[in-house]
């Protein structure tokens, strides 16, 4: 499985330690950056890594910043994608089976590193339900129009 990695300052370290874990793991990762704690915009990193899994380089993406909205947020702009914030491994496992979710997204100051293995674990692993959830997945990348 193919994973396009990126985070802000706020979530290197964290992006790092899942880097390694994911690797361990015989994943093969994609790192969009950043490659420090030095200050940096959760835009320049959220939009190449969707970018990259829009275009289906890479299979599903995995974004950190603080708190995981802003980078979640960016990430959602791109017709496609399916990004998700979540928090823990009840939350990561939805998002997959309901939502179809293809990016996970972590909030790094907000989450303990075992937590966002269990999410990590959780997302990599479980499969979309489809059935019922088809449709409304669909009306996702329909926006408006669908009303």
């Amino acid at each position: 499985m193919k994973i396009a990695i990126g985070s802000d300052h706020a979530g290197f370290q964290l992006k790092e330690k899942l880097k390694s874990y994911l690797q361990n793991k015989e994943f093969e990762i994609q790192d969009f950056g950043t490659y420090s704690e030095e200050r940096a915009d959760y835009p320049d990193f959220a939009h190449p890594v969707a970018i990259s899994v829009e275009k289906k380089e890479n299979d599903f993406g995995l974004l950190m910043c603080g708190t995981g909205n802003g980078i979640n947020m960016a990430a959602n702009k791109h017709k496609g994608i399916r990004a998700a914030l979540c928090w823990n491994e009840e939350v990561a496992t939805l998002a997959r089976q309901h939502n179809d979710a293809n990016i996970l997204t972590l909030p790094a100051r907000c989450i303990s590193e075992a937590e966002a293995i269990k999410c990590v674990d959780a997302f990599f692993n479980t499969s979309f339900e489809g059935g019922r959830h088809t449709n409304r997945v669909k009306k996702i990348s329909e926006g408006v129009d669908c009303i």
